[in-house]
C-alpha cells in the first residue's frame, strides 16, 4: 500500500498525495553556459524527464531560469546553497520549486523571507539532507551520519519553515550507502507526512550507480515509500531518466512504454540473441505502448517461457518464431526477425 503524504505541486506536476511517481534529473552544464543548459534541458524533456533541476550558484545564474522555462514545459527546480537572496531572485524569476536547506541560510528573517516568497507564489521547497551535510551537533549526538542523524537533520530544517507556517515541503535524505539510505527513508516515512524524494547520492558510474539506485529506490517504492525519484549517475543525465523509468516499469508503477523480456542464452541458442535483443530494445526505445515484448533464444521453450508477453520472437536455426501471448503466429527468417517484430509492434 502506498504511503499517504501531503501533496504539493511543482508547476503542474503533483508530488505526493497518491500522485504518480515522477522522475527527475539535473542539468550538468556549467551555469555560465546558458545555451548549453537550454540545449540539455530540451534533450532531457524529450527523454521523459518530468522535473528538472538546475544549479543557481550566483546571481548571474538566475538568468538560466527564464531561458530554460521558455524552452521546456516541465517544472524547473533551483538548486541553492547558503545564499537566501538567490532563492528570492529565483522565485521572482518564475522558478517552480526550490531546493534549499533553511538551516544553512543564516538568520530567521532570511528563512522567513524565503518562506513568504515561496508561499506567495505557490513554490514548494525541497529540503535535501545527505551524509555530508548533517549538522555538527547532530553528528556529535549520534557519532556518525546514521539514519537517525539524517532524519533528525531533515526534520530540523523542516521545523525552521514550519515556524513561518510553510509546509509545502518535500524531503530527501540521501546517502551513498544503500542500507543507510533505506533505513533513513523508512524512519522519515514513520515520523512525518511530507512527500519524499528518493535517491542514492553519489551512487557512482553508470553500472554501479544503477545497481545501487535500483536496490535503494526500488526496495522503498516496492513498499509504498517515495513520491518522486532521481537516479544519480556519473553519466549523461539522459541515462538517469531511462534508469528511473525502468525502475518504475519493473515495479509496475509505470505502464507507459515497453517492458522487455529476454533470456540469458544457453547452449541451445543458435542465433545471435545478444545482438538481436539489443537491436530490438534500441528500435523500440521510443515506443510508448504499454506492452511486454519478449526476445527469446530457444524456439522450443521460448514462447512458453514468455507466455505473459504480448508479443515476442524466439530463435531457431536460421529461422525464428513470431508469437503472441505464447501462441506461435508464424515462422520468420532469422535476418527478418527484428523487422517483423517491430512491424507487428507498430501495428498493435
Amino acid at each position: 500500500m502506498r504511503r499517504q503524504s501531503k501533496q504539493v505541486f511543482a508547476g503542474k506536476v503533483a508530488i505526493g498525495g497518491g500522485a504518480p511517481i515522477s522522475v527527475q534529473s539535473m542539468l550538468n552544464v556549467p551555469a555560465s553556459d546558458i545555451e548549453g543548459n537550454v540545449r540539455q534541458a530540451v534533450e532531457l524533456e524529450r527523454a521523459g524527464c518530468e522535473i528538472l533541476r538546475v544549479s543557481i550558484p550566483d546571481q548571474a545564474a538566475v538568468a538560466l531560469i527564464p531561458a530554460i522555462k521558455q524552452a521546456v514545459q516541465i517544472p524547473l527546480v533551483a538548486d541553492i546553497h547558503f545564499d537566501y537572496r538567490l532563492a528570492l531572485e529565483s522565485a521572482a524569476a518564475g522558478i517552480d520549486k526550490i531546493r534549499i536547506n533553511p538551516g544553512n541560510i543564516g538568520r530567521s528573517d532570511h528563512v522567513k523571507a524565503v518562506a513568504d516568497a515561496c508561499r506567495q507564489r505557490g513554490i514548494p521547497i525541497r529540503i535535501g539532507v545527505n551524509s555530508g551535510s548533517v549538522e555538527k551537533e547532530i553528528l556529535a549526538k549520534y557519532g556518525a551520519p546514521t539514519p537517525e542523524a539524517l532524519v533528525e537533520s531533515a526534520l530540523y530544517h523542516a521545523s525552521l519553515l514550519e515556524r513561518f507556517d510553510f509546509t509545502d515541503i518535500i524531503l530527501s535524505i540521501k546517502s551513498s550507502d544503500v542500507d543507510t539510505m533505506i533505513r533513513a527513508y523508512e524512519l522519515c516515512a514513520e515520523r512525518c507526512g511530507y512527500p519524499l524524494h528518493l535517491g542514492v547520492t553519489e551512487a557512482g558510474t553508470e553500472r554501479m550507480g544503477l545497481v545501487k539506485s535500483s536496490i535503494g529506490i526500488g526496495s522503498l517504492l516496492q513498499r509504498g515509500i517515495g513520491d518522486t525519484i532521481r537516479v544519480s549517475l556519473t553519466a549523461d543525465p539522459v541515462k538517469e531518466i531511462a534508469a528511473g523509468m525502468d525502475i518504475l516499469k519493473a515495479l509496475n508503477l509505470r505502464n507507459e512504454g515497453i517492458q522487455f523480456v529476454s533470456c540469458p542464452t544457453c547452449g541451445r541458442t543458435k542465433i545471435d540473441l545478444i545482438a538481436i535483443a539489443g537491436e530490438v530494445e534500441r528500435r523500440l526505445s521510443h515506443c510508448k505502448k504499454p506492452i511486454k515484448v519478449a526476445v527469446m533464444g530457444c524456439a522450443v521453450n521460448g514462447p512458453g517461457e514468455a507466455r505473459e508477453a504480448d508479443i515476442g520472437i524466439a530463435g531457431g536455426d536460421g529461422v525464428g518464431l513470431l508469437f503472441k501471448k505464447g501462441e506461435i503466429v508464424r515462422k520468420v527468417p532469422e535476418d527478418k526477425l527484428v523487422d517483423e517484430l517491430v512491424k507487428e509492434v507498430e501495428a498493435l
